[in-house]
């Protein structure tokens, strides 16, 4: 089941070769694209556009100032916005915004500032023992099985990315509140230290060897090149 996983997460990352990413892995950074919010490019299809940041937290692309207060908080919204959004391959804005949820007569375009799909929260889940990793606030409606061998640090940034659904690149970030919650549990060679990359992660007394499957999700670095960004 874990190879299957790890074979689907690899074609979406084949998927996502072309979209604009950056030495660190992030996928796009700011827009240069023009558009008005409620476009109608056609009869009856209405544009809007949006903006998904390093913490989870969704905007609308042309808010001015964004943070917890103009970010959306309404959980079915987020739950339908996020559950339809997938790789936007409509063939409109797709450099500079890379991902799209449809809503019927709605084209919703979203840019991101690393990954469209931010993890925030870790969840028990009620149907079993593993827990669910849950994205950009939709609490156990959007939620992936937890994971913890394919955990991948960042060599560069130092963020941390666990694997996601397909349709939506098949890789998601952990929010940084998150990440160092977890960063504990990382184990290190003895030689280097926690300078250099981690090897397991011990969870729940067992000591798992981390598969870094999702490394192939990001350009390669180079040694010595890029620039340190926060965890997570």
């Amino acid at each position: 089941m874990l190879a299957a996983n790890f074979r689907l997460v690899a074609r979406s990352c084949r998927t996502l070769a072309d979209v604009r990413c950056l030495p660190g892995g992030y996928i796009t950074s700011r827009s240069t694209a023009s558009y008005i919010q409620g476009q109608s490019p056609e009869p009856r299809i209405r544009e809007y556009f949006y903006y998904v940041d390093h913490q989870g937290q969704l905007f609308l692309d042309d808010t001015k100032v964004k943070n917890f207060v103009t970010c959306f908080k309404d959980k079915q919204f987020l739950v339908f916005f996020f559950s339809r959004l997938r790789i936007n391959q409509s063939g409109r804005y797709e450099e500079d915004f890379p991902f799209l949820s449809l809503c019927g007569r709605e084209r919703n375009f979203l840019r991101c500032d690393d990954r469209p799909v931010v993890f925030t929260h870790l969840l028990q889940n009620p149907a079993g023992d593993q827990e669910l990793l849950s994205y950009c606030g939709g609490a156990e409606k959007l939620s992936v099985p937890f994971q913890p061998e394919a955990l991948y640090m960042h060599p560069v940034s130092g963020r941390v990315y666990h694997p996601g659904l397909e349709r939506s690149g098949g890789v998601g970030l952990v929010r940084s509140s998150l990440a160092i919650e977890l960063s504990s549990s990382f184990v290190y060679p003895p030689e280097s230290g926690q300078s250099g990359q981690p090897t397991h992660f011990l969870w729940k007394g067992q000591k798992h060897r981390l598969t870094n499957e999702l490394a192939g999700c990001f350009p390669a670095v180079e040694e010595g090149g890029g620039q340190q960004g926060e965890l997570g």
